[in-house]
């Protein structure tokens, strides 16, 4: 796999990402953990993440949110980073792909969910990993059957799973729970690529 460093202009801001391209119209759009407690596109998550789309044949697109790595800017707190996730879907349409997912993890995940909310732009689907519920609204009710899949640990720290059962009872949403794993899936990625995979074989057949 070989990923380019890009950077987008976003206004005043540019977006540093890391994009691998492939020759299919289908891409995704990975975000990071939150950018105050170390999150960027370097993440563990984020490479497993990447590394299952790009093993199906999706273009992706990690990046820094704006103040995190060569992204310039200051955070946010979630406002601006939804214009950033607006700065990178443009970008990707821009040099032809048709077809693109979200693809967010904890932090990531409810400033996707706060995007996908506005119903600005239409994603393919939306992969969430490990949203943070215990500590973010997210708005899920507005967010019923855009959904496609969400994945979490079984001992995860940040995200109270009778709460998320609850949340998404009524919709199409798959929930997956990879056990005796914590928000931070150390030792975990393949296992959460494999998920990923699965899902995304099962979708072509």
């Amino acid at each position: 796999m070989k990923e380019e460093q890009i950077y987008i202009k976003n206004n005043n801001l540019k977006i540093e990402g890391l994009l691998n391209r492939s020759s299919a119209a289908k891409g995704v759009i990975i975000c990071h953990p939150h950018s105050l407690m170390g999150g960027s596109m370097h993440n563990n998550v984020v490479e497993a993440i990447r590394d299952a789309f790009a093993a199906e044949k999706y273009t992706t697109l990690r990046f820094n949110f704006r103040g995190v790595g060569g992204s310039t800017g200051i955070y946010d707190e979630g406002r601006g980073e939804q214009e950033d996730i607006l700065t990178v879907y443009k970008y990707l349409q821009n040099i032809g792909i048709l077809e693109i997912v979200f693809a967010g993890y904890s932090f990531g995940s409810w400033v996707g969910a706060k995007f996908i909310e506005r119903a600005d732009h239409s994603f393919a689907e939306s992969i969430f990993i490990s949203p943070p519920i215990s500590y973010f609204d997210f708005p899920f009710p507005k967010l019923i059957n855009k959904i496609k899949m969400i994945v979490c640990g079984s001992d995860d720290q940040y995200c109270d799973l009778n709460i998320l059962r609850e949340q998404i009872n009524n919709s199409n949403t798959a929930l997956k729970i990879i056990p005796d794993t914590d928000h931070f899936y150390l030792d975990r990625e393949r296992e959460l690529s494999n998920i990923l995979r699965t899902s995304l074989n099962n979708q072509k057949n």
